[in-house]
């Protein structure tokens, strides 16, 4: 799958899987409004992904990126979120500078598995046991959030909390289908190690987007 990048090397046209204006709900920013943009193609492969659709690129049309631009500014907001899929496998330079052109801020939910394109107000990264980050991603994020399916995962954390700076705010949040069962553990935790915390998926919550 990594033969995505070979569609469009400059970042002229994007696999839209979907693109949607609404809230943030998790993480640093969670309630906050902004437009999503989801871009196909991912070969992490999560066993918990809730995005599986997004993986095959192939599966989704080539949309001109600047089409994109128009429906973002067409929505009112001023802050885009980037995700997937893993977006790091297409070249984002082109979108990240047209959004930077119209005053929109500009943010990325990724892997890190990919090397870094575009100018990111914001950097979730969301490391997987499938794919290791790159340490240069690492040493960028903002924001570091760790999927927690089980209790091997919470110490796995550790490992990547040393590799981003001492700035990066970091996340533990439960993986959806196991949120009754994990999320004692998470608490637990983090009342024993307050440098981290918790993030769950509020728009689940609220039924949006």
């Amino acid at each position: 799958m990594n033969n995505s990048r070979k569609y469009d090397k400059e970042g002229r046209y994007l696999p839209l899987v979907e693109e949607f204006y609404s809230i943030q709900g998790e993480g640093f920013n969670t309630g906050k409004a902004a437009y999503f943009i989801r871009l196909g193609g991912c070969d992490v492969g999560c066993s918990w992904c809730d995005s599986r659709y997004s993986w095959n690129p192939d599966l989704h049309p080539l949309v001109e990126t600047e089409r994109i631009i128009k429906n973002v500014i067409e929505s009112g907001t001023d802050s885009v979120v980037v995700t997937g899929g893993e977006p790091l496998m297409w070249n984002l330079d082109f979108l990240c500078t047209s959004l930077k052109k119209k005053k929109i801020r500009t943010f990325i939910e990724t892997s890190g598995a990919y090397p870094l394109s575009g100018n990111w107000d914001w950097i979730c990264l969301s490391p997987k046991i499938n794919l290791p980050p790159l340490p240069e991603v690492c040493r960028l994020a903002h924001e570091l959030k760790i999927i927690v399916e089980k209790t091997s995962d919470i110490a796995w954390a550790e490992k990547y909390m040393a590799l981003v700076s001492s700035q990066c705010i970091l996340y533990l949040q439960p993986e959806w289908s196991r949120f009754e069962k994990i999320i004692p553990e998470i608490i637990d935790y983090v009342k024993r190690n307050t440098k981290w915390n918790i993030s769950v998926q509020v728009h689940k919550f609220m039924h949006i987007p």
